[in-house]
């Protein structure tokens, strides 16, 4: 018994298709709830709110695995609070992705023997434009594929007209707070993008260099450094060495030659230098890296750029114009024609940087840009947390975001594209420099001219929680829905985007965090645990297993591995035991519906029930407490693993198949167990709809007669529970499994019918002797009736006769040759485990597994012994 208010609205149907066939079912349905309205969130409802904003999916996007293994999760959680009475509010849209889109573009103009250039601004940005509406957004159909309960008309767009205003705002508050600065720093700089980028847009990897000691200086005073980098060294302005380096001591303060130059530079003391590290003395190149940067500051030394934004050699010389690479091999070259290359080693594997969207290696580069000063927004972000007003989940990755939010420099948020929020600054003849608001007019006149950079796209993808719902202004949109309620995401972009958010969330709206809740996903691999990428070739298009097996498929694989916080592999052949999962469904509630099974009406009294029927009922509130319980928690592959063994295990192979008999005999009890049917498969439709929302939904309407499941009314625990039923039944099923696991080793067909008496009078399965016969192929005894075999299971007896049924001699010669070989890998594996020598030497792995083979004969030898003991005598 559950709660259930929601009455039929139409006839249920009686009938359903043999087979159930996605590709039929789920676009049709898919229209017809946006058709309905059912995802469009009414601002002015008196409902509580329940909101989620989607993580903006990049505008060049198509959907992988990782969309589809997140938005199955947020899908669920939007249709559960639906269902639970919530004015639900799941919001999308997409991000206009400044460098990838600026990327796609480009590489379409030069096709056409064209740059960027060649357009000027405001023509590349028109074209921009036009890409975005002809190609952009391929996404948000793929999302429908999937089912993505969202409400379509609240779609926003990264730089759409009210995003636009919000960036602006929050931009000219941060600059006039003293938050938003203009420095010349050391910054990531892709040479092909030709942009700076932030520290967490760069990606590591081991790459193969080389490693070269250079001797610096002449005579007595000469310094040996070891570098990866031997093309910046035309950049140097200084050696290090630590304060307290004895071998260095007499050289700190004064000056050697540069090798290749016309310079001297001096030697300076800076804590910064490992004495212990290679020479202990480090050549200094402030222009060209941050830690050297950090030291020119401290000693005050020049930094001497030797390199344009493609990576070129600058510095005036025989290596101008050279790439980095080529200068590189240039310049050690005629180092070493000087003698001045003491040591190499070659390959010499270290980290090196790379642009994580068109992965070349980036330049440390000294650039003037903007930044947002984090201190005070940081400290803001990491104490929402930290007093509880937003709960990171699982709890353990909160230590990952204090890491950052504790220790975040300051954000470079300048980018040298064309396609994206321009910086609203501008600057007059005068050196003026003047913040322009988004209603204000920029200043005019002869010398002015605005900033050519533009934002960095996570400045506004920042600020998506609230300037999606209207944000500077004060709609009704923000008033019902902000803060949001749970951001889903995948722990990676803790620092890309969650951080932001939080940051700008507490400083646009007065303190109030921009969602309750971080809940933190792993991320989804290969069924081998490795991640997909295109050079490993394991990458899988989602849109080829909805083909395939449909998108309820897709998605309750990915939610049966969705373990908070963890990494979800997933195979095709776990697709297809979720689709074999849908069919099952199908079938049961088709079974169901031809038997008369029924909603209409309410739930008979417990005493008119069988013990099956209050089994069923006790188990399925069992079953409703358990997923709320884990959907609270965000235990995503506990409520899928409940559904599916409560679903398959007792509705469908347990229940349904003991109520054939009941069906069979008619009369009250038949009545009685269909008014249970029905009600047992309304609610397992309902707990299932969040997860598998288009096979419930054709189901269901179809049980009930329901408008949509969609809509429907989620099922509470009425708090029923029938412990004695529930032992009685697993009595019952035990007396099952056991004789079948006995028909199965006598070897058995599973049809093949066999005379059998049950002696059953007295105990609590008396009633069920009809059930047992059927499910177990067991024919009333008869006259010729003789015992061959008796299995005493659970405080009944089964007794069997076998004769005829199965060839005794042939069966007894195998499981003798069986119990022979059990035998002989016993003897082997106590032989070895008793010989102290070879446990002496054997690896605690091997000796393990020997006690593994061990354990299992054991287990064969008891199990083959017992199946000869149960065989008819000859």
């Amino acid at each position: 018994m559950t709660e259930n208010t929601q009455q039929p609205q139409t006839a249920p149907t009686t009938e359903l298709p043999t087979q159930y066939t996605p590709a039929e079912v789920e676009g049709k349905l898919y229209e017809r709830w946006v058709d309905k309205g059912y995802f469009t969130a009414d601002a002015d409802s008196d409902k509580p709110p329940y909101t989620i904003v989607i993580p903006p999916p990049n505008v060049t996007g198509s959907l992988h695995l990782g969309h589809a293994f997140q938005h199955t999760l947020m899908d669920a959680l939007t249709r559960r609070k639906r269902m639970q009475g919530h004015e639900a509010l799941w919001l999308p849209g997409m991000d206009h992705a400044g460098i990838a889109t600026q990327n796609k573009v480009e590489q379409q103009l030069a096709e056409e023997g064209k740059s960027r250039h060649d357009l000027g601004r405001e023509a590349f940005v028109e074209r921009v434009w036009r890409w975005k509406e002809e190609y952009g957004g391929k996404i948000l159909g793929q999302m429908r594929r999937l089912g993505d309960g969202v409400d379509w008309s609240r779609e926003r767009f990264t730089m759409d007209e009210g995003l636009s205003k919000a960036v602006l705002t929050i931009f000219k508050k941060l600059y006039e707070d003293g938050l938003i600065y203009r420095a010349e720093r050391i910054i990531n700089w892709c040479p092909r993008c030709l942009t700076a980028i932030s520290d967490i847009e760069v990606e590591y990897q081991e790459d193969d260099g080389e490693l070269v000691s250079i001797r610096y200086g002449e005579g007595d005073e000469t310094l040996v450094v070891a570098t990866t980098r031997a093309e910046t060294m035309l950049g140097d302005t200084a050696v290090a060495v630590h304060p307290d380096d004895e071998r260095y001591k007499h050289l700190v303060g004064k000056r050697i030659k540069l090798p290749l130059t016309d310079r001297s530079i001096p030697v300076v003391a800076d804590s910064h230098v490992d004495p212990e590290f290679g020479t202990g003395a480090v050549k200094v190149t402030p222009a060209h890296d941050p830690n050297d940067f950090a030291i020119g500051q401290r000693h005050g030394l020049e930094s001497i750029t030797v390199m344009d934004e493609r990576a070129v050699i600058t510095a005036h010389g025989p290596f101008q114009g050279l790439d980095r690479y080529e200068a590189r091999s240039a310049i050690v070259g005629a180092l070493r024609s000087q003698g001045r290359i003491v040591a190499e080693k070659r390959p010499y594997v270290h980290s090196v940087g790379h642009c994580s969207r068109c992965k070349t290696t980036i330049e440390p580069r000294l650039s003037l840009q903007w930044w947002v000063k984090v201190g005070p927004l940081a400290k803001a972000a990491g104490d929402a947390v930290r007093d509880g007003r937003v709960k990171i989940h699982p709890e353990d990755m909160s230590k990952r975001y204090f890491d950052w939010v504790d220790n975040m420099n300051d954000w470079c948020i300048s980018r040298q594209l064309w396609w994206g929020h321009r910086i609203p600054i501008w600057y007059g003849p005068d050196g003026e420099v003047v913040c322009v608001g988004p209603d204000e007019e920029p200043p005019a006149g002869e010398g002015w001219h605005q900033e050519t950079d533009v934002l960095d796209t996570w400045f506004s993808s920042g600020l998506w929680p609230f300037s999606t719902l209207g944000w500077p202004e004060q709609t009704a949109d923000l008033r019902k829905f902000y803060p949001t309620d749970v951001l889903l995401t995948g722990h990676d972009i803790i620092f890309f985007w969650v951080a932001r958010m939080m940051m700008f969330g507490l400083y646009a709206m007065d303190g109030e965090v921009p969602f309750r809740t971080i809940a933190l996903t792993g991320l989804v691999r290969d069924e081998r645990g490795k991640k997909m990428s295109k050079s490993f070739g394991n990458v899988v298009d989602p849109l080829d297993w909805m083909d395939r097996y449909g998108s309820d498929a897709v998605r309750f694989t990915l939610a049966r591995g969705a373990n908070p916080g963890t990494d979800v592999p997933i195979g095709e052949d776990w697709v297809q035991a979720s689709r074999n999962f849908a069919n099952k469904i199908w079938n049961a509630t088709r079974f169901a519906l031809m038997n008369g099974a029924t909603v209409q009406g309410p739930l008979p009294d417990p005493s008119e029930m069988s013990s099956t029927d209050r089994w069923i009922l006790s188990r399925l509130n069992k079953t409703v407490a358990d997923v709320d319980a884990f959907y609270e928690d965000f235990q995503f592959a506990k409520l899928s693993d409940a559904l599916y063994h409560f679903a398959w295990d007792e509705v469908f192979d347990w229940y349904v198949e003991l109520s054939k008999t009941t069906f069979q005999a008619g009369g009250a009890a038949a009545e009685v167990g269909k008014r249970v049917l029905g009600e047992v498969l309304d609610v397992t439709l309902r707990l299932l709809h969040p997860v598998v929302p288009f096979v419930t939904e054709a189901l269901w309407t179809a049980l009930t007669g329901g408008e949509s499941v969609v809509v429907a009314d989620w099922p509470k625990d009425s708090g029923f529970r029938d412990e004695a039923a529930e032992r009685e039944i697993e009595t019952l099923q035990s007396v099952i499994t056991e004789v079948r696991r006995f028909r199965h080793d006598q070897g058995l067909q599973p049809g093949q019918r066999v005379p059998a008496r049950l002696t059953l009078r007295g105990t609590a399965l008396a009633p069920h002797e009809a059930a047992i016969r059927q499910l177990l192929r067991l024919q009333p005894e008869g006259d010729s009736f003789t015992a061959t075999a008796t299995l005493p299971v659970a405080g009944v007896e089964v007794a069997l006769d076998l004769s005829g049924a199965i060839d005794v001699a042939a069966e007894r010669k195998r499981l003798a040759k069986d119990l022979a070989a059990a035998e002989k890998e016993k003897a082997q594996a106590t032989a070895k485990l008793g010989n102290e020598a070879f446990l002496a030497k054997a690896p605690e792995q091997v000796v393990e597994k020997i006690r593994t083979r061990l354990a299992k004969a054991d287990e064969d030898i008891a199990r083959i012994q017992a199946q000869l003991e149960r065989l008819p005598q000859a």
